[in-house]
């Protein structure tokens, strides 16, 4: 598809995605072994009624930002900038938003897990 035809979502999206190096599910295990954080943004009634990952740290998307910026009176947790962090949704798509969003707020290392906790659970 041409990036003529795409709707402002999907040129957003495409964007986004461009500068993260995405991790598939079946990498998971070895990027969380090594030390990568893995963090499900997705609401709480998505988690209640399909399950959670055992190893994700619970944010969800509405306050992301806050709770992992250094400087934020909000911040849960301290992560050096360098650190894996690896963002989970439901299907992959407002994780990618979500990793390129803290990328630009120095989080080198951030990124997001294709097709998310959907895929997780497929593969799993």
């Amino acid at each position: 598809m041409s990036s003529l035809n795409l709707t402002p979502i999907d040129r957003r999206l495409a964007e986004a995605r461009q500068n993260l190096d995405r991790v598939e599910p079946a990498e998971l295990p070895e990027m969380l072994s090594a030390g990568a954080i893995l963090v499900d943004i997705r609401p709480e009634s998505f988690r209640q009624e399909e399950g959670v990952h055992p190893e994700a740290m619970i944010i969800e998307r509405n306050v992301l930002e806050w709770r992992l910026d250094p400087n934020s009176e909000a911040r849960i947790i301290d992560i050096e900038p360098d650190t894996p962090i690896i963002i989970m949704c439901n299907e992959g798509y407002a994780s990618s938003l979500a990793a390129a969003d803290l990328v630009k707020m120095g989080f080198s290392a951030a990124t997001d897990l294709i097709g998310g906790y959907r895929g997780w659970r497929a593969q799993a």
